[in-house]
């Protein structure tokens, strides 16, 4: 299957492409995708409204295994193998592209387009160093203080806004 190409691309990219198309339209405009944003945002909140905490946590992990299980088939039929050592140290890649592309680590926060932009970035950086000559050491430690940074910028800017958020609660309240 991932050999297979249309229009010039592999079957692999229109996959990749139907699974974002489906996330951000799962997300931002159905009733249980904002209620994940709700849930992530302030569980006790998303109580009160009516958010039932187990129906939309066990419809996470099972989308996420559902995408799991796929993104393994395609590794398996792209690679030919099946380790369970291959994707050591990807969990981190994955965590940090997301949180470089805006997602918020407190949950609630986030969107799919900033989140493949992120992987995107981290992918540009992973193959251009190596083309550059840089050593691996040195690699590894300029992707991480990319990480550091994209983390410490993400809680700023959490921290502005909820100082924002507060300062209209005040006012409004007087």
């Amino acid at each position: 299957v991932p050999q297979y190409t249309f229009l010039g691309l592999s079957s692999m990219i229109w996959f990749a492409a139907v699974v974002i198309i489906t996330a951000i339209i799962f997300l931002g405009y159905t009733r249980t995708g904002r209620s994940i944003y709700g849930l992530g945002g302030n569980p006790l909140a998303a109580k009160y409204v009516g958010i039932d905490e187990k129906k939309i946590l066990f419809t996470v992990y099972s989308l996420n295994g559902l995408i799991c299980g796929l993104v393994g088939y395609f590794w398996v039929a792209r690679y030919a193998l099946a380790s369970s050592e291959v994707g050591l140290g990807l969990e981190l890649e994955a965590i940090a592209g997301c949180v470089i592309g805006g997602v918020s680590i407190a949950g609630g926060v986030g969107a799919v387009l900033g989140a493949l932009l992120g992987a995107l970035f981290l992918g540009v950086i992973g193959n251009a160093l190596p083309v550059l000559n840089v050593s691996p050491f040195w690699q590894m430690a300029i992707s991480g203080t990319v990480i550091l940074l994209a983390v410490i910028i993400n809680s700023r800017e959490e921290k502005q806004k909820g100082k924002i958020i507060l300062r209209k609660a005040i006012k409004s309240s007087q």
